[in-house]
């Protein structure tokens, strides 16, 4: 009788030393295989598309497109697909966010030896995985907002103006972002006047800082 096929993993990190080390723990089970590797986001979603792979491990931070990005774009494009996220950010709002995109799953670097071999495995199984102590406070948050009558936690910004901000963090041009997402200058302009005025912030310094804190950018 012939051994299953292992599942195919694209691994998205834009940290070289990163991919190296979480390839190693991946390749070294059986049932498990790191067919291909991108180093943003962007890169994940074309090879994505041009790789036959059944789960995606996804980077939150990343250059271009972060992982939370590329996976509502990996969702969108590739139903089929189980995505993973993996990131060193032990954050509530992430983790619903992830949830939001598609994800089935969120691993903490700092224990991805311990939880990224079950949480592979239990995301091909269409199963949710959350790293071990977060679930009861996960838990008591949303019986919180139930309570209150909130529900989730609501998206602070749309989706369009967090991949401005991502780039006006990045330090590039009004003229910039408009020929990288294909719209007019004019546009990012008013875009990132309503990021001031939502945020409640007054400048790029501003918006800078609440990106990295959101992780769309590294500090």
């Amino acid at each position: 009788m012939s051994a299953p096929t292992p599942i195919r993993v694209l691994l998205a990190d834009d940290h070289t030393l990163v991919r190296r080390g979480v390839r190693l723990i991946l390749d070294g089970e059986p049932d498990l295989t790191v067919v291909a590797e991108a180093g943003d986001g962007a890169e994940a979603v074309a090879r994505a598309r041009d790789t036959a792979v059944d789960l995606a491990v996804l980077d939150v931070a990343m250059p271009r497109m972060t992982g939370l990005q590329a996976a509502r774009e990996l969702s969108r494009r590739l139903p089929d697909l189980h995505i993973l996220i993996l990131t060193m950010y032990d954050n509530e709002e992430y983790f619903f966010e992830a949830l939001r995109a598609g994800a089935s799953g969120y691993v903490l670097k700092s224990v991805a030896d311990r939880d990224l071999v079950a949480a592979c495995r239990a995301a091909v199984r269409d199963e949710p995985f959350i790293y071990p102590g977060a679930e009861r406070a996960l838990v008591r948050s949303y019986l919180e907002r139930l309570h209150r009558g909130d529900g989730l936690p609501k998206r602070a910004i749309t989706e369009r103006e967090e991949e401005i901000l991502k780039l006006v963090a990045e330090g590039h041009t009004s003229k910039e972002i408009g020929e990288l997402v294909f719209i007019s200058a004019k546009t990012v302009e008013r875009h990132r006047a309503n990021l001031l005025q939502k945020l409640g912030m007054r400048d790029r310094l501003e918006l800078t800082r609440y990106a990295i804190r959101a992780g769309l950018i590294e500090p």
